[in-house]
């Protein structure tokens, strides 16, 4: 009995350890066929990651070039300081924490605690400059330091003109991605592909030496070639700040220069703006200052936030505003267009207009009277312009709102791009369309603005604003190019010629010949525009001044639209702000641009002269040279002959103007003080530099039919020490022309 029981009890025995050997089996086999055929794939993953280490290899941003190969933005080498823990003993970690501290400006227990780490490799401090490179670098060989410390080479974004073309080219955050501007917007061709560097990792987890490295070469970025070009770009900013310290700009302006038959932009400024190397500095000092002294908190921080964003804001794209009067040479090239208008239609102007039950003003409450439709865009008289939305009509003004592109973005590539805000044609009711045909009650941008202007100018065609013409990869092969296809006609050839013949006149005798420029042909029109949304906030009514232009008027080429927001100098009319500025910056730009003078002879008998070359001749010689010329002559000194005049040979010197000549050295010594000469008018102003012993070069509206100009500016500053003879260009405005 026993033993049977003992037979059965190794029996059972026997079996549960077959089950269990082969439930023990069945689970390892299982486990295995899952790490395998299951789960094999990322445990390998995960072994490469325990066993190799990446770390990337910065590529080489693109560099930024304006169209003539001038660099604008680019990446110079700069370096990264990288502590190998693993090769640091505490023989020596006290020293290389001393020295990398004082070198790097580093916390010297920071770096003994990260030389603590079980690794070869801890970046200890990033784009480093060369300079502080060659420290490290002395640094380690003074000591005798071979492992222990790397530095392995990195890129810096630099831009080389500073605060120049900020909103445009933008700039880039601490690992070279582009935030704003050109640099966001174009990315993904200028960033590159990193490399790698791959490290192998011991049974411990310390990073292995670096003869077990593999490097993996980074992919520089491709290039940029803008649209822009640095000297026009350059004449465009100097004008521009001068114009906001003048007229005591309150909230920023800009300009943009475009050329009308491609699209291209060739220049872009806003003022204020930042410096890109620095741009979390607010650039305005002022403004920095009131930020600076409020205590610290939730609210010093939102108002440098705001301060930052405010000033890398792209105004000509970002921004929407009232266009003001300019937009009258859209409303009058559609009329035009659809046969409703032409130059002899006449119209009356008794100061306004009823429409519906409101009354719409003219600029001059006492009216023009009797004119013509030239005539009206010439006074830029509100009710002309009225009648013209009254002939059109809510579906055809539309139409060509529309078609003139100001229901939609430009599409120009640059980030930010504002939406227009306007009323639909079914929403046009008689005031709202009497409202907006002389640019007030809708909201655009001013790249929409110039960019409806260039149709105008060009024959009739919409062109693509942009401003990058190229991209070239790192071995100069051009990867992409700008289209400069027109999208469509808006207006015929013929009726784009007449619109600019119309709008020359302007420039020449009506409002806009404050931007009059002698011998350039320049067609314009000014803009006063009220800020409705801020008269409603505040109960104040705050102004945008504007003046939108192009030349030569018989073949326009480029156009620039000069914009300042709320002006608080002695006026806020677009003649009187932004004229000046338009005509001095094309002054400047058009003759680098190689466009042509062509004077008529009226502008003939008002041009300056060159000075003729009278040194070395008697003085009788002298003034007979000077006498055929209709100048005259002035003598210092007891000498025979003249040794030196002023101007100098060559130099201009208005007709009938002085020529002051030395007969001996004592004459070099000699000065004479410029008076103010602003705030005068043309005789006046003649009259006080004569008495002062200087010449003056007038420039604006003194060389048009104006009736009553005013000098606002000279070229050399009131109380300027000079020679005497010396030439001071003077500008003059029409102060009473208010649109």
């Amino acid at each position: 009995m026993a033993k049977g029981t003992t037979i059965r009890m190794w029996r059972r025995t026997i079996f549960v350890l077959v089950v269990l050997i082969a439930v023990g089996f069945g689970a390892i086999i299982f486990s295995l066929a899952r790490l395998q055929l299951v789960e094999g794939e990322s445990l390998q993953t995960r072994a490469v990651d325990q066993q190799l280490k990446d770390t990337s290899i910065s590529a080489q941003r693109g560099t930024i070039y304006d169209c003539n190969m001038k660099p604008l933005a680019q990446s110079a080498t700069v370096w990264k300081v990288v502590l190998e823990p693993a090769f640091i003993t505490d023989k020596n970690r006290e020293k290389i924490a001393d020295g990398l501290a004082k070198i790097l400006s580093m916390d010297k227990n920071e770096i003994i605690e990260r030389s603590k780490k079980k690794t070869y490799y801890d970046e200890l401090k990033r784009k480093v400059e060369t300079d502080v490179k060659d420290e490290v670098l002395k640094f380690k060989a003074d000591n005798d330091i071979g492992s222990g410390i790397r530095l392995i080479e990195d890129y810096k974004r630099y831009y080389p003109y500073g605060a120049f073309a900020a909103s445009v080219l933008g700039f880039t955050g601490t690992d070279s991605q582009g935030l704003y501007g050109i640099e966001k917007q174009y990315d993904s061709y200028l960033t590159g592909v990193p490399g790698k560097l791959v490290t192998a990792k011991n049974a411990i987890g310390t990073d292995m030496p670096f003869q077990y490295e593999q490097k993996v070469e980074a992919q520089n970025g491709s290039s940029l070639v803008l649209t822009i070009d640095e000297v026009v770009q350059h004449f465009l900013e100097k004008n521009l700040e001068e114009g906001v310290i003048t007229n005591k700009v309150g909230n920023r302006a800009c300009a943009i220069v475009m050329n009308v038959k491609t699209g291209a932009i060739l220049g872009m400024a806003v003022k204020g703006d930042f410096d890109p190397n620095n741009p979390f500095v607010v650039a305005d000092q002022t403004e920095a200052a009131q930020i600076a002294a409020m205590p610290e908190g939730k609210e010093k921080t939102a108002a440098l936030k705001a301060a930052q964003e405010k000033q890398w804001r792209n105004k000509s794209v970002s921004d929407t505003y009232y266009p003001g009067s300019v937009f009258k040479m859209v409303t009058g090239s559609s009329a035009m267009e659809e046969g409703v208008v032409n130059e002899n239609s006449t119209f009356f102007c008794s100061g306004s207009i009823k429409v519906s039950d409101r009354t719409i003003h003219c600029w001059r409450s006492y009216g023009h009277g009797s004119e013509t439709f030239v005539q009206g865009l010439c006074n830029s008289c509100n009710p002309v312009f009225v009648q013209l939305g009254e002939r059109l009509g809510p579906d055809k003004f539309f139409k060509y709102f529309t078609a003139f592109g100001l229901t939609a973005k430009t599409g120009i590539d640059l980030p930010g791009e504002s939406r227009s805000i306007y009323y639909t044609a079914a929403q046009l009711n008689p005031v709202e369309l009497a409202t907006e045909s002389f640019g007030q009650n809708f909201s655009i941008t001013p790249i929409q603005m110039i960019t409806a202007a260039a149709a105008v100018a060009n024959g009739g065609y919409m062109v693509q604003p942009h401003v990058v013409s190229q991209i070239i990869d790192a071995d100069g092969n051009i990867v992409k190019s700008a289209d400069t296809t027109p999208k469509r006609q808006v207006i015929s050839t013929d009726i784009s010629q007449r619109m600019c013949k119309i709008l020359q006149t302007n420039a020449t005798i009506g409002t806009a010949k404050n931007g009059y420029l002698p011998g350039y042909r320049v067609g314009g029109k000014t803009g006063t525009s009220q800020k409705m949304d801020v008269f409603q906030k505040t109960g104040t009514m705050q102004y945008i001044a504007s003046y939108l232009g192009f030349a030569p008027a018989d073949d326009p080429q480029v156009a620039m639209l000069v914009f300042f927001d709320e002006p608080h100098g002695d006026s806020y009319y677009g003649a009187a702000v932004a004229g000046p500025v338009f005509s001095r910056t094309m002054e400047e730009i058009l003759p680098y641009l190689g466009v042509e003078r062509k004077y008529t002879d009226s502008e003939l008998a008002k041009l300056d002269v060159n000075a003729p070359d009278v040194v070395g001749k008697t003085i009788t010689e002298a003034k007979a040279e000077l006498a055929k010329m209709k100048l005259t002559p002035k003598v210092y000194g007891s000498g025979d002959k003249i040794v030196s005049q002023v101007p100098e040979p060559g130099k201009t010197i208005p007709q009938n103007g002085t020529v002051v000549l030395f007969t001996d050295d004592s004459g070099s010594s000699k000065t004479v003080t410029v008076p103010k000469l602003t705030g005068l008018s043309l005789s006046a102003a003649n009259k006080k530099a004569a008495d002062a012993g200087i010449n003056i070069s007038i420039s604006g509206a003194a060389l048009t039919n104006g009736t009553n100009p005013v000098s606002n500016s000279q070229s050399i500053a009131e109380g300027t020490k000079v020679a005497p003879g010396t030439v001071v260009t003077v500008g003059f405005i029409e102060p009473n022309q208010v649109e």
